[in-house]
């Protein structure tokens, strides 16, 4: 990954989680769950996304490896789930670029006033997608500047339209009901409940930054801390966006759609340069976006693809700069083949395209983090003797309090986005249920498929194999500063390491 200059400083870093994890056009569908969002938000920051991030920031900083969250859970189970992972993980990308597609005709119709017939829709998304794939062949650390610029440009949008929620409520009073009850989660509101699992998407995207240890200084110092300051950051930035929102949009009209770009009309008017500026800011981060994660993304791909563990497409890498060009490649076919859905003309599919494929998007990257949780605690089992320059900080019962809630958590928010849990909800949230079980259908073809191509099974480190291999890290010279005497007379310790199971 690293061509042998260091590029990123602790600053870039920060920036860097915050413009992959903080996504801007999910803050009006948490924004639409009403006043109940802050007490999700906060709930969800300290039952969720702190061990969540505590867990990347141990996994992290111990495994080091192009594979990030695919790597963890081949570690712990094995090619088979590996394999799951790596689709999962890989499959919500090009569905999130083609959701994202969706919204730029519609943001430029609302900004030089015209209307688009569905030709020209589907030329511009096209142009959105194709640019992202084209972007994605670059370096990351010779795209540092996209990371930063992005990052800024988002803070910026999220400062601005909470500044306007303030000033609009001053003027105006609020457009919600701000009684304290307003403020209580209610859980028989079923399309409100439908929503938390945007509020656990916008927490995703830790692990990314760990696939871009080797364009890093000091990795094992700048991970923990970027992604416990990011984090703590990111939430208090969807928190003032989300309550900018609210305060302009009553929280039952809010459009999941287009919900920050109608709030900020609402409060300024459709003919305003403040509109003009953030509509136009807004689409530009769209493509920040895509860029920072399809880096995570495409080389998760690639490196599982090298295991035979996806199919060998994505195993391409461009011969100059080493970027993993196949998988870039297969996202935007992918994601054309996905807009062309609004060719058929169902109203469900068709005008709903938005929502149907980010939802799809939300469920297989939070599915793909489900397994995370048990495989952090077999590898702590199994591997206890590699040092770890970040531990997960608390111990027996507490820590798999802490690890349970999170993963049950994951269950929960993908059944309320995808099950209709009324008979309103049916027309909605039938495609995408049959969309994700088809999914997982093919996933599940494509992982018998690639395996075909792998001489041997891997099941999984055992505690033998694990020392084995840090033997084998010792002898070669990797062994940190920080590692103790103890764990180093285990690496080098003779042990013989067991034969292979073939496939």
């Amino acid at each position: 990954m690293s061509d042998g200059k260091k590029k990123f400083s602790f600053l870039s870093v920060i920036l860097s989680v915050i413009c992959v994890v903080f996504v801007a056009e999910a803050a009006a569908p948490a924004a639409a769950i009403g006043n109940q969002q802050f007490f999700w938000w906060i709930f969800l920051i300290i039952t969720f996304l702190l061990p969540y991030g505590m867990v990347v920031a141990e996994l992290g900083t111990t495994y080091e490896g192009d594979g990030g969250l695919y790597d963890w859970v081949r570690d712990a189970f094995g090619d088979k789930w590996g394999s799951r992972v790596a689709w999962y993980y890989w499959l919500n990308f090009p569905l999130w670029i083609a959701s994202l597609a969706t919204l730029f005709p519609s943001i430029l119709g609302m900004v030089f006033g015209v209307e688009l017939d569905l030709l020209p829709t589907l030329a511009i998304e096209l142009a959105f997608v194709w640019i992202v794939v084209f972007m994605s062949f670059s370096k990351v650390s010779d795209s540092a500047w996209i990371l930063n610029g992005g990052a800024v440009l988002k803070v910026a949008i999220a400062v601005a339209v909470g500044a306007l929620g303030i000033w609009f409520a001053v003027n105006n009073g609020f457009a919600s009901d701000m009684s304290f009850e307003t403020f209580l989660p209610d859980f028989t509101n079923t399309s409100a409940l439908s929503y938390l699992s945007i509020i656990l998407f916008n927490f995703m995207g830790f692990e990314v930054i760990c696939t871009f240890a080797g364009s890093m200084a000091n990795p094992a110092r700048d991970i923990p801390k970027a992604i416990i300051l990011g984090g703590l950051a990111i939430g208090a930035i969807y928190l003032f966006c989300g309550f900018g929102i609210g305060a302009a949009v009553p929280a039952d009209q809010i459009d999941p759609d287009f919900g920050m770009i109608v709030a900020v009309a609402t409060m300024v008017g459709e003919s305003s340069p403040i509109f003009v500026a953030i509509c136009l800011i807004f689409l530009v981060t769209l493509f920040a976006n895509m860029a920072s994660w399809s880096f995570g993304v495409n080389y998760v791909a690639d490196y599982a693809a090298k295991h035979g563990n996806m199919p060998k497409v994505f195993a391409h890498e461009n011969a100059k700069t080493e970027m993993p060009t196949g998988a870039a490649i297969v996202n935007g076919v992918v994601a054309t083949l996905a807009l062309m859905l609004q060719l058929i003309p169902i109203p469900a599919i068709s005008e709903g395209i938005f929502w149907m494929l980010f939802s799809i998007n939300v469920v297989f990257l939070l599915i793909s983090y489900i397994p995370m949780f048990p495989a952090f605690l077999k590898l702590r089992r199994v591997d206890a003797n590699r040092p770890r320059v970040f531990r997960f900080p608390f111990k027996g019962a507490l820590m798999y309090a802490a690890l349970i809630v999170p993963a049950v958590e994951l269950v929960l928010s993908i059944v309320a986005t995808i099950m209709p849990l009324s008979a309103d909800e049916v027309a909605t949230k039938l495609p995408m249920l049959i969309g994700v079980l088809l999914f997982v259908v093919i996933g599940e073809v494509v992982r018998i498929v690639s395996a075909r191509g792998r001489t041997e099974e891997y099941h999984g480190l055992t505690p033998e194999l694990a020392a084995a291999r840090l033997a084998e890290e010792a002898a070669a010279g990797e062994v940190g500063e920080g590692e103790s005497a103890a764990a180093v007379a285990v690496a080098t310790a003779p042990v013989a390491k067991p034969a292979p199971v073939q496939a």
